[in-house]
C-alpha cells in the first residue's frame, strides 16, 4: 500500500519510491512521472504568483480537457493559495458566463484552442485569459504555506433542480474526501485506472484523479470516453480499477455485444481480472448490475455521494455488495435519516432524508449565505435525498423534490418504479416523474426510450405492470422519446421532461 500523506498544507503528491521514475499520468503517447508532474505544478504555482507571496484565495478558473496541463494547473492553483475553479469544457457560453460571474473569477487558464466566444466573454467580464503554455517553464519561487482550513476549490452543482451553485471545499475537506476512500476501496500504488469522466465533477476530480495520485497510482487520461481505446487496454490487462457512471457500463455492454465473440470475451475477461469496478453519480439499475456481473464476473460497487460531501455511503470493498443499495457510511462520515416531522428515523424500511456530518462536508455555497444556512440543520447537511435502511444497507429512493412522487396519499419512489420498468423487453431507458393531477395530486408519468424494433403503448405497459407493480405505482402517462435529456455526468435532467406531459 502506498505511503499516506501526513500533511494537508496544501494537497500535494505523496512520497513514493522511486519518486523520479514512477509514472503518474499518461496522456496519449506521453508518460509523465511524479517528479515531472511535481515540477510542472510548482512552475504553474510560481507563474500564477507572479511576484506575489500568496494568491489569497483568488479564483482561478481553467478551461482544459483531461490532460497533464489540467492536473498541473489544479495543483498549481492549490499550492499558490488560490481557489481552483474547473470548468466544463462542454458548457455553453451562457453557462460559462454564470460560472465566471458567480465565482468572480479573475483569471482563466486555457489552451491555444480556447474558443473565440469564450475569449470574448472573458474580455467582456474583465477576466484575464492565460495560455497554459506560459505557465510551464516559470522559475521556481518560494510557495506559501496554505492552512488546511483555507478554501481550495469551487465546483458547481449540476443544476438539475435549480441554478448551479458554487460549492466551496477547503484543503481539509478535500483531504478527508480522498483519505476515506483510500482504505475503503483498497487503493494501491500499483493500481492503474482510466480517467474519461468529466473533470468539473467530484467523481472524476476526487474519486479517480486525486485518489490515484495520493495513493501513488497511475492514471491514463482520455479526453472523452472512447470505447475502442479503453477496451483495448482492458483486454490487455492494463487496468486494476475502473470507475464509471451507469450509462458507460450500458455502452460497454452494447459495444461488446457488437463485437466478434473472441474480442468481446477478451474484454470481459479484462474487466473480470480487475480488483474493483465502481458505479456512481447516478443510480445503477438492478438489471444493469446483474447484466454486468453475468458478462464480466464483476460485482459492481455502488456508492453514494454528491458535490457538497464527496462520498458518504459505499458498499464494502470486501463483503456483500447489494444490487440497488449504496451500502453503509464510510469511515469518518456520520449519517442521519430524518422524517418529515423532523424526527430521527431508527426503524428499518421507513424513508427519511439523508443528512451528513463530517470533515468531508463542504464549507459553503459561494457568495450565497442564505442557501448555505438553509442547507444545514443543527450542523447536519441536508442532502435532499431520500433513503431507507434495508438490513443495514442504505437504499436511495430519490430526490425529495424530483424522485418522490406523492400520489393518492402514497409516497412513491421514482427510482423503484424505473427499476421495474427497465425489466420490460421493449424499454431501453426510462425516467419516471410526477405530474400534477387533480385527482391524485401527482400522477406517475414515464418517458421511455425503446429498444430497436419494438413498440409500446400505455395499455400494453399497464397490462405488463400488473403483478409487478402495485396499481398506484403504475404509470398513468407514457411518452416515447428518442433520448432522455442528461447532464454531463449522465444524470437525467427530469425537469426538462415536465413539458412532455403538460
Amino acid at each position: 500500500m502506498a505511503a499516506r500523506m501526513t500533511s494537508i498544507e496544501p494537497i500535494h503528491f505523496p512520497p513514493i519510491a522511486p519518486a523520479n521514475t514512477k509514472v503518474a499520468l499518461t496522456d496519449g503517447e506521453r508518460a509523465v512521472t511524479y517528479a515531472e508532474l511535481d515540477r510542472f505544478a510548482n512552475a504553474c504555482a510560481s507563474a500564477l504568483l507572479n511576484g506575489a507571496a500568496d494568491l489569497a484565495e483568488e479564483r482561478i478558473a481553467f478551461f482544459l480537457p483531461a490532460s497533464v496541463d489540467y492536473v498541473a494547473v489544479m495543483h498549481g492553483v492549490w499550492r499558490a493559495g488560490g481557489i481552483a475553479v474547473p470548468l466544463n469544457t462542454g458548457s455553453a457560453i451562457p453557462e460559462l458566463e454564470h460560472y465566471l460571474s458567480c465565482a468572480r473569477v479573475t483569471r482563466l487558464i486555457a489552451g491555444a484552442d480556447c474558443p473565440a466566444e469564450l475569449v470574448a466573454l472573458c474580455n467582456r467580464l474583465g477576466v484575464n485569459v492565460v495560455d497554459v503554455a506560459d505557465l510551464r517553464d516559470a522559475p521556481p519561487v518560494t510557495l506559501p504555506t496554505v492552512a488546511p482550513e483555507r478554501r481550495a476549490m469551487m465546483v458547481f452543482t449540476s443544476g438539475t433542480t435549480n441554478k448551479p451553485k458554487g460549492v466551496v471545499t477547503t484543503h481539509a475537506n478535500i483531504a478527508a474526501q480522498i483519505t476515506t476512500l483510500l482504505d475503503a476501496w483498497g487503493w494501491q500504488a500499483e493500481d492503474t485506472i482510466p480517467l474519461f469522466l468529466p473533470l468539473h465533477h467530484v467523481h472524476g476530480i476526487i474519486n479517480v484523479l486525486n485518489c490515484a495520485l495520493w495513493a501513488g497510482a497511475k492514471v491514463d487520461l482520455f479526453r472523452r470516453f472512447d470505447a475502442p481505446a479503453v477496451t483495448r487496454r482492458v483486454a490487455d490487462g492494463h487496468y486494476s480499477v475502473f470507475m464509471a457512471v451507469p450509462t458507460i457500463y450500458v455502452k460497454l455492454l452494447d459495444y461488446m455485444d457488437a463485437l466478434e465473440p473472441g474480442a468481446a470475451d477478451a474484454i470481459a475477461r479484462g474487466f473480470g481480472a480487475m480488483r474493483l469496478n465502481v458505479s456512481g453519480s447516478a443510480a445503477c439499475p438492478v438489471p444493469l448490475f446483474e447484466q454486468w456481473r453475468a458478462r464480466t464476473g464483476q460485482v459492481l460497487l455502488e456508492r453514494y455521494g454528491m458535490t457538497e460531501i464527496g462520498m458518504a455511503l459505499s458498499n464494502p470493498y470486501e463483503g456483500e455488495r447489494r444490487a440497488g443499495h449504496v451500502g453503509m457510511p464510510l469511515p469518518g462520515v456520520e449519517i442521519l435519516l430524518v422524517g418529515e416531522d423532523g424526527n430521527t428515523i431508527t426503524t428499518e424500511g421507513q424513508p427519511g432524508e439523508i443528512r451528513v456530518k463530517g470533515a468531508n462536508v463542504f464549507l459553503e455555497y459561494w457568495d450565497n449565505p442564505k442557501a448555505t444556512a438553509e442547507s444545514f440543520v443543527d450542523g447536519w447537511f441536508c442532502t435532499g435525498d431520500m433513503a431507507v435502511i434495508d438490513k443495514g444497507y442504505y437504499r436511495i429512493m430519490g430526490r425529495t423534490s424530483i424522485d418522490i412522487i406523492k400520489s393518492g396519499g402514497y409516497k412513491l419512489s421514482a427510482l423503484e418504479i424505473e427499476g421495474v420498468l427497465l425489466e420490460h423487453p421493449a424499454i431501453a431507458e426510462v425516467a419516471v416523474i410526477g405530474v400534477a393531477d387533480a385527482t391524485w395530486g401527482e400522477a406517475v408519468a414515464a418517458a421511455v426510450v425503446l429498444a430497436p424494433g419494438t413498440t409500446l403503448d400505455e395499455e400494453s405497459l399497464r397490462a405488463w405492470c400488473d403483478g409487478r407493480l402495485s396499481s398506484y405505482k403504475m404509470p398513468r402517462m407514457l411518452k416515447v422519446v428518442e433520448s432522455l435529456p442528461r447532464n454531463a455526468m449522465g444524470k437525467v435532467t427530469k425537469p426538462d421532461l415536465k413539458p412532455l406531459f403538460s
